[in-house]
């Protein structure tokens, strides 16, 4: 019997020598397909006529990102996805590029993906991440993007706190309880076919 528990400890001692590290280049590529997650879903837009904030899709891409792969490389895709927009690649909502974008009335919420990321990112390998969790942390990452969007919309345009809340919160709320749904059974199915975040 103690010649079977010392071939099982053995194993597993060698399975764990052989499984691969979770840092590498693995995270780096995965941070970089984020950010072009994010970036196509950014591209999924509705224009509305009152506000020049869109409807888009793009808060799914920093939810995702903060989920499954922490808030390191969570963080790093986000800001990789501002960086080539700033440099003129079109990854912005509607094919629009450059740092301009982030000084206009919507630069706030592509700034606050950052910070969306990192609140998400809080329940990556936790051995707790139910999808309650999930969600709630998403929530809280909504919110912060909420604020750091609101915030320089109210800068940027002029607008009051009634006007700001009407033009870029009020109207997206149903929306954005779809997206963190979906954000949330996508991260359960893509949980476990990734590598843990490092």
């Amino acid at each position: 019997m103690k010649g079977h528990c010392h071939q099982r400890k053995d194993r597993a001692a060698m399975s764990r020598k052989s499984a691969p590290p979770p840092g590498g280049p693995l995270p780096l590529v995965l941070a970089a397909l984020f950010s072009g997650l994010t970036a196509v879903l950014s591209w999924i837009n509705i224009p509305l006529f009152f506000t020049p904030v869109p409807v888009n899709l793009a808060l799914i891409g920093p939810y995702l990102a903060g989920l499954l792969l922490g808030v390191r490389y969570g963080c790093l895709s986000q800001l990789l996805y501002i960086l080539l927009g700033c440099v003129g690649l079109p990854v912005f909502a509607g094919f629009s590029a450059g740092a301009g974008v982030l000084a206009g009335p919507t630069g706030g919420f592509i700034a606050g993906y950052v910070l969306c990321a990192a609140i998400c990112g809080l329940s990556a390998g936790s051995a707790y991440a139910s999808a309650g969790r999930r969600v709630v942390l998403m929530s809280g990452g909504l919110l912060a993007c909420y604020g750091c969007g609101l915030a320089w919309f109210m800068i940027s345009s002029g607008s009051t706190l009634g006007a700001g809340l009407v033009a870029c919160v009020l109207p997206f709320l149903p929306g954005d309880a779809v997206k963190i749904a979906a954000a949330a059974l996508l991260a359960a199915r893509l949980n476990n076919k990734l590598p843990p975040s490092p």
